[in-house]
Order: C-alpha cells, then sequence, then structure tokens
C-alpha cells in the first residue's frame, strides 16, 4: 500500500471504499504541507480544490469590510473543507489557514464532484458531513444566544474541550487540555467580541484556578465549576 492509499484509508469519507476505489482516488489525489499561519485558500478566490486534513489543525474565517476576522470553524484530522459549494462555480466562502504544522489531502473540486456522482458511499457520507455541519451552526447560534460576550468565550471554551480537549494527567486535578494555540484576539474572533474583552475573562479566570493558557493552547481545570458560570446567570 503506498503513502498516498494509506492517508486516504484513514479519512472518515473514504474508509468503506474498496481497495479499487481507492485505487482510484489515488490518481487524482496528492499531499500537501502548509506552516503555521501559512494559507491554504483565500474567501473570494476561485475554488478549486477539496482538502482534508491528515494532520494538524486549520482555522476558517470571514472578513468584514474593516478587516475583522470571524473564525467559522476549526478543522482537525480527517475533517473535510470547504463543506459546501458542491456542483456551483462559487468562489471559496472563507479563508482557510493552518493553525500549526499541518498535512492535507487535497483533489481538484471538479474531479471530486465527479467522484460523489459515481460512487455512492461517498455522497451519502458527505451528505451527513454537512448535514452535521448545519446542526453543529444551529447549536452554535443556540448556544450563544442570549448570552453577553464573557459567557459565549466560556461555552466556546468549553466546546473546544469537548471537540478537541484531552485529559490532562500533569495537573495536580483531573484536567482537559485544549491543544489549539488560539490568540486572544482569535478567540474574540470566534465568538464576535472584542480582544479586551478576552484579555479580561481570561485574567480572572486564571486567578479563579478554572483555565490556563499559553502558546499552545488552554488547560480548563474545571469544566463543571466553568459551566457554573453560565448556569448561575440562567437561573
Amino acid at each position: 500500500m503506498s503513502d498516498l492509499v494509506a492517508a486516504l484509508s484513514r479519512v472518515p469519507l473514504f474508509r468503506e471504499l474498496s481497495p479499487e476505489e481507492l485505487e482510484r482516488l489515488e490518481r487524482i489525489s496528492s499531499l500537501r504541507s502548509y506552516g503555521r499561519k501559512t494559507a491554504v485558500f483565500h474567501e473570494g478566490t476561485e475554488r478549486e480544490t477539496v482538502y482534508f486534513v491528515l494532520r494538524g489543525l486549520v482555522k476558517t474565517y470571514k472578513t468584514d469590510e474593516e478587516g475583522h476576522e470571524q473564525i467559522m470553524n476549526i478543522l482537525k484530522t480527517g475533517d473535510l473543507f470547504p463543506q459546501t459549494g458542491f456542483f456551483d462555480s462559487a468562489p471559496y466562502p472563507s479563508t482557510a489557514e493552518a493553525i500549526v504544522d499541518t498535512r492535507l489531502l487535497s483533489i481538484p473540486v471538479h474531479t471530486f464532484e465527479q467522484l460523489i456522482l459515481t460512487v455512492p458511499a461517498i455522497s451519502i457520507k458527505l451528505m451527513r458531513v454537512m448535514s452535521g455541519r448545519i446542526i453543529d451552526l444551529q447549536q452554535r447560534l443556540h448556544d450563544f444566544a442570549g448570552h453577553d460576550a464573557a459567557e459565549r468565550v466560556v461555552l466556546y471554551l468549553i466546546k473546544l474541550a469537548l471537540d478537541y480537549g484531552r485529559p490532562d494527567n500533569t495537573t495536580e486535578v483531573p484536567s482537559v487540555r485544549i491543544p489549539i494555540p488560539l490568540t486572544n484576539q482569535e478567540l474574540a474572533s470566534a465568538v464576535g467580541t472584542t480582544r479586551e474583552t478576552v484579555n479580561r475573562l481570561v485574567s480572572m479566570l486564571r486567578k479563579e484556578g478554572l483555565i490556563d493558557s499559553d502558546r499552545s493552547g488552554y488547560t480548563i481545570f474545571d469544566k463543571e465549576k466553568l459551566l457554573h458560570r453560565i448556569r448561575k446567570d440562567e437561573h
């Protein structure tokens, strides 16, 4: 098995494909590497390629007229992007940028569209991915509704912990490590607030012993106590 076929077989969308179908994919796929903070593509440019994350992390974001970013999604190993816009000529809907050193699988978009039409297993899984994305966006809107900026930051940290967190055994109490090196500005752009607000909140949560942060990510020391800040205000 070639390195490329091995990489393809690890992508959730392709796991049920036959060896013949994987070999067909191999002929139209390639591997690409991106350094930290390197753009994969820019919002508004011609949509030429579909990507799958093999290793690393990618953020997608939109930029408003004043140049402010709003993070749309953080993509991990196995994720596909962009997740929408197939079978039309729309440009990339957002900018994609590697958060850390990242390895991607790339397939030309028109070739991938033909693959969707001819391999039912892929088309069905793709519909599930897109449906899950819609549900995720709806849940995010629901979670953020009625909460102030500080509460939205807390909710977003909890979501990151659920989606990307892993146990941190280096601390005295059971903790969750979020290995995503987001700056306070990026965290602010993800929830629609200012960096100053995030600076104040992160400083406060550190003093309360609920979280810690460094250049490589965040640590949540007590998720329940962090959630209690939200629940307390809802009652």
